[in-house]
C-alpha cells in the first residue's frame, strides 16, 4: 500500500508546484473577445490596408510585426508593399538605395535618420523587405515640419518653399478637431497650446495617410507599421485613407481600400480585455506589462 501511495504523493506535489501557463501575448476581436493568429490572419488577408499599430519598445509586437510581414508575403506575393511611421519622406531615396543593394547596412545611417531601435525592431523588416525585392515606402513627414505645426500652426506651411512641400501631404491639411484622436489629445493637454498640439500629430497622420495612398491601388496590398495612437479606434491615419480614398477615386467609384487595424496594449494580466481597450483595433494585441522592452 505504502508503494502504492507514494507515486501519488510525487505526482500530486508535482501538481501542486506546477506554474501556470505564462503565454507572451493574447489576441482579442474588436468586442473583447479570444480569438487566435489564424483568425488575425485570415482576416488581414482579405484586407487591402494592414495598419499594424505598435508599442514602440515591445518586442513581442515587433516580432509579429514581422511574423505577419512573412505570412501575408506568402498570400499577397509581389502584390505586397511595406510602409512605416519610422521612416520619414526625404530619406526615401536612402533608403531605396539600401533595399537595391547599392550600399550597404553600414551606410545606411549615414542617408537614413535611423530609430535609436532600428537595429532590433525594423532593421528585420527592412532586411525581409530587401531579399524578397518589396517596396518599403517612407511614409512619414520630417519631424521638423510638425514641430512647426506644434509652434505656429498649419498656415506656417505655405510659407515654406515648394521644394520641401512634398514631405508632408498636400496642403490644406484636413483636419477635424473633434475626430476621435485629436479631441483626446487636446483634453489629455489640458489644452495646452490650443489645436496646435493635435494638428501637429494630424500633419503625420496626414502625411502617412497620403503616402500610403500614393502607393496603393486595387489590386496591391499595404502594410503599415506605425504606433498604436496613429490608429486606435479607426482614428488618425484610418480617417485620412478614407479622405484621401475619396479624393483618389473618380466618378461612382472611389478607390476606397478595406483597411484592418491592428491595436497594441499592455495590462498586468492578459487573459481578459480591459474594456476601455475594445474597439481600439479590429484586432487587439494585449501583452503582459512585465515583457521585456527594447530600449
Amino acid at each position: 500500500m505504502k508503494k502504492l501511495l507514494l507515486p501519488l504523493f510525487v505526482a500530486a506535489l508535482a501538481l501542486a508546484f506546477k506554474g501556470e501557463d505564462k503565454p507572451a501575448y493574447q489576441l482579442f476581436t474588436a468586442d473583447g473577445k479570444k480569438t487566435s493568429y489564424s483568425k488575425l490572419l485570415a482576416e488581414a488577408q482579405k484586407a487591402d490596408i494592414v495598419l499594424f499599430g505598435e508599442l514602440h519598445d515591445n518586442p513581442i509586437a515587433h516580432w509579429l510585426e514581422l511574423e505577419i510581414t512573412k505570412d501575408l508575403y506568402k498570400t499577397w506575393g509581389a502584390t505586397t508593399v511595406l510602409g512605416a511611421e519610422m521612416f520619414e519622406a526625404d530619406n526615401q531615396a536612402g533608403l531605396n538605395m539600401y533595399l537595391e543593394g547599392k550600399i550597404a547596412d553600414t551606410s545606411l545611417s549615414k542617408v537614413v535618420r535611423l530609430w535609436p531601435n532600428y537595429e532590433t525592431d525594423y532593421r528585420p523588416l527592412v532586411d525581409f523587405a530587401k531579399e524578397k525585392k518589396i517596396p518599403f515606402i517612407a511614409t512619414n513627414t520630417p519631424r521638423k515640419y510638425a514641430n512647426i505645426v506644434y509652434r505656429k500652426g498649419f498656415d506656417a506651411l505655405n510659407e515654406l518653399p515648394d521644394s520641401v512641400k512634398r514631405w508632408f501631404a498636400p496642403l490644406p491639411i484636413p483636419y477635424d478637431s473633434n475626430e476621435r484622436a485629436y479631441k483626446e489629445i487636446f483634453e489629455n493637454s489640458g489644452g495646452h497650446g490650443g489645436q496646435n498640439l493635435p494638428k501637429s500629430q494630424a500633419l503625420k497622420d496626414a502625411t502617412m495617410g497620403w503616402n500610403i495612398m500614393q502607393n496603393w491601388a486595387p489590386g496591391k496590398h499595404f502594410i503599415h507599421y506605425q504606433g498604436s495612437y496613429h490608429s486606435d479606434n479607426r482614428s488618425g491615419i484610418t480617417w485620412y485613407l478614407n479622405h484621401y480614398a475619396l479624393e483618389k477615386g473618380t466618378g461612382n467609384a472611389p478607390a476606397r481600400p478595406k483597411i484592418l487595424v491592428i491595436s497594441s496594449t499592455l495590462q498586468g494580466q492578459i487573459g481578459t480585455l480591459n474594456k476601455e481597450d475594445n474597439g481600439k483595433g479590429d484586432f487587439i494585441l494585449c501583452i503582459p506589462e512585465s515583457m521585456t522592452r527594447t530600449y
